[in-house]
Parts: C-alpha cells; structure tokens; sequence
C-alpha cells in the first residue's frame, strides 16, 4: 500500500451540501413565512442566498472576515435583495439553518460504499474540513458515516483553514501520518487540491461537476466508485 492515511473533504465531496442546504432553507422559507415578509418565492431566495453564500465562504477562507459574521451576514444580504432589512430575522434565520442543516443525511452516491471498502482494506481514513465543529460532527453522526474515519479535523480546531499549510501539519500531527504515505481527496481545487499540494501530499480531485480543472491533481475522479481503482 503506498497510502495509509486518506484524508477526505466532506461538504460536496462525500455530504451532498447543495441538496441538504436546499432542504433546509426550503423548510426555513416555509416556517419563517417570508413570502408574507416580500420574498416572492424560494427559488429566488435559494439564488440570492446561494450567491452570497459562496461570497462570504471565500472571503472566510481568506481571512478577512470571521465565523459570525459568515453565518449571519449570508442571511442579511440574501434578504437585503428583497428590500428586506431585518437584521434580527437574518440572525435567527442563521441560528435555525446551522440547527437545522447538520440533521440532513443525503449523501452523494456511493459515500457509504467506498468508505466500508477502503475500511475493509484497513486504510486510516480522516476528515478535513473548514467547516464549523459542532455542524460537521452533526453531519456525520446524523448521515452515520463517523465510525468510518479516525481524526475529524477541523477549521476551528486547528485554529487554520484549507487551503494553508497549516491545518493540513495538524491534521498529519493528529494521524499520526507522514506526507508521503497520505493523500488528500475533495472536490474543491483550491483548498482540497492545490492545499494539499502545497502540504506536500498526493491529491485526487473529485470531479461531480464535470470542471475543467485549473490545478494539476495526481488522480482525478468523477465518481466515488472509481476511487476502488486507486485503492
């Protein structure tokens, strides 16, 4: 085995977060009745809020604004579009996703599959997310994927997000690993891939969107199943 510890990405890599969020924010826009407050339907509130989501995540990744404001801010914004400036609800709306979002359990085809696989062939499997502590242990204990993976780390944990060097040391730290015999796998090209390039590991970038990648992976995949011809 040239691998021994696989470090997976979770949210659009393994936990469907596009299906899940829009399950959660439809239930939101339902039980908050915003339609009566102006938002004329949910589709354009799922654009809108989709818009600013990806905005501030990437200003998050970045630095350059902090956790708080992401997981407000992307509600306010969204509303805002609506000529709807009610920061209170944009608060609470916060609040009820983040509690909300982690029950979800919608996996991409085959997560459960190719995790017993690589469990049965006795890999040590790990996760690396930027994601909010409490959320992504509720995802995973909710979608009952946790006893397949060793170490969870985290943004919050490690005090660093992808794509820095510095959480993907803390996540070899607390694996017990070396670079040379791990290997990162997620679907995003600049913290899953050109991060884990930069920690001095093989990558393999799962392609679910059919993109043209703009960073060079080891491997490329386009289903979880193909993984089994890597491993």
């Amino acid at each position: 085995m040239k691998y021994r510890h696989l470090f997976f990405d979770l949210d659009h890599t393994l936990w469907d977060f596009e299906t899940n969020a829009k399950q959660t924010l439809t239930q939101l826009f339902e039980s908050n009745d915003l339609q009566s407050k102006g938002v004329p339907d949910f589709d354009q509130f799922f654009e809108r809020y989709s818009y600013h989501n990806h905005r501030l995540w990437d200003r998050y990744t970045k630095g350059f604004i902090k956790q708080d404001e992401l997981r407000w801010k992307r509600m306010w914004l969204a509303l805002l579009d609506f000529k709807l400036a009610d920061e209170p609800l944009a608060r609470d709306l916060g609040v009820q996703f983040l509690d909300l979002l982690p029950t979800r359990k919608t996996l991409f085809p085959y997560t459960v599959e190719i995790l017993q696989y690589l469990q049965d062939k006795n890999y040590k499997m790990h996760l690396v997310t930027n994601g909010f502590e409490k959320v992504q242990y509720g995802k995973i204990q909710h979608a009952k994927i946790d006893p397949f993976f060793d170490q969870v780390i985290t943004s919050e944990a490690s005090g660093s997000l992808k794509p820095n060097k510095e959480i993907f040391d803390y996540a070899l730290s607390k694996a017990g690993a070396t670079p040379e015999e791990s290997i990162m796998i997620g679907d995003n090209l600049d913290a899953d891939i050109q991060g884990g390039i930069n920690a001095g590991l093989d990558t393999i970038f799962v392609n679910h969107l059919n993109v043209v990648p703009t960073v060079q992976a080891t491997y490329v995949v386009y289903h979880l199943k193909e993984l089994e011809n890597i491993f």
